[in-house]
């Protein structure tokens, strides 16, 4: 027999057992603040710093919610349902900003526990709920994106989808009227914090039907369920969401026998409004862009230029190994395979666990679409895990025991995920000299100012220096894409000046312009009267192009960070807009961990010096080495560099003394602006001065 013997639980052992998990998931989000606390590079205004990008999207929107206003087309997060909680909280909460945001995602992740334990006592089994609720609390995956700094809105992404989960297994197992409204409102609060959740609740919407049509289709309360799903999902605002649905259950409540001729041409125009209001097309578009992977393009402008794709350069959107798969739910591949085992067991047990499919469906996508989704399997997988330890637990008579048992068996499978929280010292998203910079940059600069930088560092940017931004963590199509990567990366100093005062004033331009059909970057080609990219991209380097006028100051971010990146950066550009060609690959190598063993300084990866010789040793080639640069800085801070030059042809070889890093590049990356001006601060006066230059971060300021 599958199905355990009910458990009776007390109000007051369910809040013990609540309060116990609860706790429990917070201490283990403190094991990371405890460790990077004695690092001072992680540390502004006396707290920690958040630890992922995303979270200064809506730490600039809170700031701004606080503040009561924020300069127009700045791309503010103020509307974001987290930005605005967060503001709420700071009012209330006695705290400081930068606290607040370090230590939401501990608190408010951590509810996950609540619907956990309480779907275990929806099913007479507070134990198997509970059990899961400490493996699902720090799981892997679930943990990385709910630690401590990870302010972001996965703090509720799964919290809200598994009380989405508990209200349906309550209206499935009790069938009562009074358990439909908590569907719709579980339902519609998930799709006001995540629009992403369309897809999912769609597919829960169809596991709730075809649960109805195999198991009870002439049962009249499933299709009620199936209806206030649909209304949850409905792209129509929330206040109408539960106003309708309390509407409907209204009606239901006060007809004692309900009339199947009124109820299916009501469920058929709600049906109706679903797909009306946009529900197939928001679905595909999810689909397409993170499960099938096709172009990122804005879809609201027409293109016919070949853009290279960002989400290939997303390591969450690729392909990942079955082992962290399976590590990235359940902590380990033996205990992922037993919760699988036991995932099938209790659906056999409990079919109201049925309702759990779609988040596991989700979840199981990570194999080919990408880790991000395997946080979506993490909840039922402890589940799955839990029922088989209390399953294989009830084997033993003695009560002792088999406590004992089950105590040792959830430990084991807590171990772990224990050590990957021991083990996971996340750094924060910047460090301090890099704060110290922007915060410098606000000071001689406008609201209204432009930073060119790569779109990793827009969100940051923008709310350390209280600027804008081209790009950011949300928008980074091709088109936008492209004109930083090519200031970034072109040798032309005037080619990079005249494609930020051109691309920022455009970009200004296109926010007003009410027939704008076209993507930011051929809008401003079109403007500039170019049909061809590669005529409009040599234009640029000719003295006599007239850039339109100056509206505001402009700068350009360079950061050491990039350093590591800028191979990727570089691709958004090194490509021919029309397709016709293939630009050549060009070389570049960085390495932190040189050895001299003498005769030759072994860079890794197969790449060495020959110092005899003067040239580098790539596999089995041997090329010869152009020029050799050592790059320092001396006590005031100022630049010192040497050069040796041994070639006319080769690559270039530069050792940043100061960061103990070795460059191996060509002639492609070494002429960039981004090698240049940040490695050698080497820029043209006339068109570039200083306004921040530290070892750590390069600010240059537009002239022109």
């Amino acid at each position: 027999m599958l199905k355990l013997d009910e458990e009776h639980t007390s109000l007051r052992t369910l809040f013990i057992l609540i309060a116990i998990a609860y706790l429990f998931s917070i201490a283990m989000r403190f094991i990371w603040v405890n460790d990077v606390s004695a690092m001072p590079q992680f540390h502004w205004n006396n707290e920690l710093m958040i630890n992922t990008n995303d979270g200064y999207l809506y730490a600039e929107g809170a700031r701004d919610v606080l503040n009561g206003s924020h300069e127009a087309n700045d791309l503010s997060g103020v509307e974001e349902p987290l930005a605005e909680l967060t503001a709420l909280l700071a009012k209330i909460i006695p705290v400081s900003f930068e606290t607040l945001i370090l230590y939401m995602p501990s608190f408010i992740g951590s509810l996950i526990v609540i619907p956990l334990i309480l779907i275990g006592r929806s099913l007479g089994q507070t134990k198997i709920g509970f059990i899961a609720a400490l493996i699902a609390s720090i799981a892997n995956s679930y943990y990385n994106r709910t630690m401590s700094g990870y302010y972001d809105t996965d703090m509720l992404n799964i919290v809200l989808p598994v009380l989405e989960t508990y209200s349906l297994i309550l209206a499935l197992t009790h069938q009562r009227n009074r358990y439909l409204i908590p569907i719709t409102i579980s339902i519609a609060m998930y799709q006001f914090w995540y629009p992403g959740a369309y897809a999912l609740d769609s597919a829960l919407f169809l596991t709730i039907l075809g649960y109805t049509l195999l198991f009870d289709r002439k049962n009249i309360f499933y299709y009620k369920i199936a209806l206030f799903v649909l209304l949850g999902i409905l792209a129509i605002p929330l206040v109408a969401k539960i106003g309708l649905a309390l509407l409907i259950f209204a009606f239901f409540h006060f007809q004692k026998e309900l009339s199947l001729k009124l109820f299916w041409p009501l469920f058929a125009v709600i049906i109706g409004i679903y797909f009306i209001s946009g529900g197939v097309d928001l679905i595909v578009g999810l689909l397409k862009s993170y499960v099938f992977r096709g172009s990122t393009e804005n879809t609201t402008t027409s293109t016919s230029l070949n853009y290279y794709n960002v989400i290939s350069t997303v390591r969450e959107a690729g392909h990942i190994p079955f082992t962290l798969f399976a590590e990235r739910i359940s902590g380990h591949t033996v205990t992922f395979i037993l919760a699988c085992i036991g995932y099938i067991l209790s659906l056999i047990a409990y079919r109201p666990l049925l309702v759990t499919l779609p988040l596991v469906g989700l979840g199981f996508i990570a194999m080919f679409a990408g880790l991000r989704f395997t946080i979506y399997a993490v909840p039922v997988m402890a589940i799955g895990l839990a029922y088989l330890i209390v399953y294989l637990s009830q084997f033993i008579q003695i009560t002792a025991v088999r406590y004992s048992t089950m105590i040792v068996l959830t430990l084991g499978a807590l171990y772990p995920n224990y050590t990957h929280i021991k083990e996971y010292i996340m750094p924060t998203v910047m460090i301090a000299p890099e704060v110290a910079a922007l915060q410098q940059l606000e000071k001689i600069s406008s609201k209204e100012d432009y930073v060119v930088g790569w779109w990793d560092y827009g969100y940051p940017i923008r709310y350390y220096s209280n600027t804008k931004t081209w790009i950011d963590g949300g928008k980074h199509n091709g088109d936008v894409n492209y004109p930083a990567s090519f200031v970034l990366a072109t040798k032309n100093p005037l080619s990079a000046a005249n494609m930020m005062r051109s691309f920022t004033e455009y970009t200004e331009k296109g926010f007003y312009e009410t027939n704008k059909t076209k993507n930011d970057f051929e809008y401003m080609m079109e403007k500039e009267g170019f049909k061809d990219p590669n005529d409009f991209i040599t234009a640029l380097a000719l003295p006599e192009y007239k850039t339109p006028k100056k509206t505001r100051d402009v700068y350009l971010y360079l950061p050491l960070r990039m350093m590591e990146i800028f191979p990727t950066v570089a691709l958004f550009s090194n490509l021919d807009l029309t397709g016709k060609s293939q630009p050549q690959q060009p070389f570049f190598y960085s390495s932190r961990s040189a050895q001299d063993t003498g005769q030759t300084l072994e860079l890794g990866q197969g790449l060495s010096i020959i110092k005899a010789t003067s040239t580098l040793k790539i596999g089995m080639q041997n090329i010869p080495i152009k020029s050799f640069y050592q790059v320092g800085y001396d006590a005031t801070q100022k630049i010192q560099v040497t050069q040796q030059n041994f070639a006319s042809e080769g690559l270039s070889v530069i050792f940043m003394a100061s960061y103990g890093q070795f460059l191996v590049m060509d002639d492609y990356y070494f002429q960039s602006q981004y090698i240049q001006m940040f490695v050698f601060e080497n820029y043209d006066k006339n068109l570039f001065e200083p306004a921040v230059l530290s070892p750590m971060t390069k600010i240059f300021k537009l002239k022109i």
